[in-house]
């Protein structure tokens, strides 16, 4: 039996590698800071889980150690695995092995790739594809247990991630471009670096391949230019470029379940693959107007003992939070909107101050939580409570404690939506009394 040590195992792209070795026969063991419910889950298929990540836990006796990008050059395990010779690789590079050996259809963009790689995923499993599903998130499932993998031995539907280059490692047969927007701005330099990568990335689609994305969007003219001239590969590419917009018709006319017009924009993305498949609508739309959603992506979570209804989000971009709030107003009734907002990134709360001000103007109240730091170190010059004193509306609260007390006046015919990509879900989850 071959073994694998996975570090940052409770990561969300992580994770689905541990499950695909699972799955596989592999002795699977891993390290993560805590404990989580996808830990849990781990362990319970068989998972070996430490919370404490040392070097003694890197035995030599391993044939591989992944690891995620997030932990630094000098963390323990890293090194001691280094030491011992045990073939080492980043989750982007694992992910980069399979994509060479699979068709690969990769799900890119700044915003919707979780929810298009789930749907895409959906219909591939309502062809009779067997796709192998890796996605940034839980899918909802039918009975069994939520997860952020399939297992299968068709095409490899994977969310491609920008962060760092990270999705350069693919090699993809069908590359979906949802949309491109500033962020990432602590490893990035600008739009134009961030435009930059994904130029590279459309060159990797070969001449058989296809191109996914919305052709009229302006900040993916640069990249569609760019690659039609030839500029990263030196040749033109010659692939088929397929306008998603093209099939926001026939999205718009499904009874999808996912709220929002956003969504609608992935189902037609979504789509447009299934064409490129040559999946039939019949199909394709019933599989879409299926589709439940993934965890944290305006995921209903039951409602407090006053009876309010609770709606949990992972955004946590400027844009991302204006959707989300836009998509609750058009299609869900309330009498107000309170928002309980985590800022993830000392970064990207800084980089994008302004922009996130803006963001909240539909809501009635707003509550913002501490920044979530995660790879960071705290920065002095950007806080919460800065950000809370500039969004007309809003206001800081420094724990679960205090966000009780003021939501005191919340009542049933009100809305909570909790927002943030940290891990302020754990709090609100408190606040849960019910599923009805």
């Amino acid at each position: 039996m071959k073994k694998v040590y996975f570090i940052g195992i409770g990561g969300i792209g992580v994770s689905a590698l541990a499950r695909k070795y699972l799955g596989e026969g592999w002795k699977v063991a891993g390290s993560d800071r805590s404990a989580s419910l996808i830990t849990t889950e781990l362990r319970t298929l068989g998972a070996k889980i430490f919370l404490k990540q040392k070097a003694a836990n890197i035995t030599n006796d391993l044939d591989l150690v992944i690891y995620t990008i997030a932990i630094p050059d000098n963390h323990p395990e890293l090194i001691r695995a280094k030491k011992l010779g045990i073939k080492i690789l980043s989750y982007p590079e694992s992910l980069g092995e399979l994509s060479k050996q699979v068709f690969t259809i990769a799900i890119a963009g700044t915003h919707g790739k979780t929810t298009t790689t789930a749907m895409v995923g959906e219909m591939l499993r309502a062809a009779r594809r067997d796709p192998m599903v890796i996605v940034g998130s839980l899918l909802q499932g039918r009975g069994q247990h939520r997860s952020n993998f399939i297992a299968g031995h068709g095409p490899l539907v994977v969310e491609a991630c920008e962060y760092r280059r990270s999705f350069l490692n693919l090699t993809p047969q069908i590359l979906v471009i949802t949309n491109i927007d500033n962020d990432h701005l602590d490893y990035y330099r600008d739009l134009a670096d961030i435009q930059s990568a994904f130029v590279t990335l459309a060159a990797k689609v070969p001449l058989t391949g296809t191109l996914i994305c919305d052709i009229r969007d302006p900040r993916l003219a640069p990249v569609i230019a760019a690659c039609l001239a030839g500029v990263e590969s030196r040749r033109a590419v010659r692939c088929r470029v397929i306008d998603y917009r093209e099939f926001d018709r026939a999205a718009n006319r499904l009874p999808l379940k996912v709220l929002g017009i956003h969504n609608r924009l992935n189902a037609a993305a979504a789509l447009a693959v299934a064409k490129v498949l040559r999946i039939p609508a019949a199909t394709a739309h019933p599989a879409l107007s299926r589709f439940r959603g993934t965890w944290r992506r305006l995921e209903y979570l039951g409602r407090t003992e006053r009876g309010t209804p609770i709606y949990d989000d992972y955004a946590h971009h400027p844009t991302e939070i204006r959707a989300t709030i836009a998509a609750v107003r058009r299609d869900l009734k309330f009498r107000r909107l309170i928002v309980i907002f985590q800022p993830h990134l000392y970064s990207r709360t800084k980089l994008l101050f302004r922009e996130f001000v803006a963001s909240f103007g539909e809501a009635d109240e707003v509550f913002i939580l501490p920044i979530y730091a995660a790879r960071e170190r705290r920065d002095p010059e950007v806080s919460s409570r800065s950000l809370a004193a500039a969004i007309p509306k809003a206001t800081y609260v420094p724990n679960l404690a205090a966000l009780k007390k003021h939501l005191v006046t919340v009542y049933r015919h009100d809305l909570i939506l909790n927002l943030g990509a940290g891990d302020s879900f754990v709090l609100v989850e408190q606040l849960r009394y019910t599923r009805g």
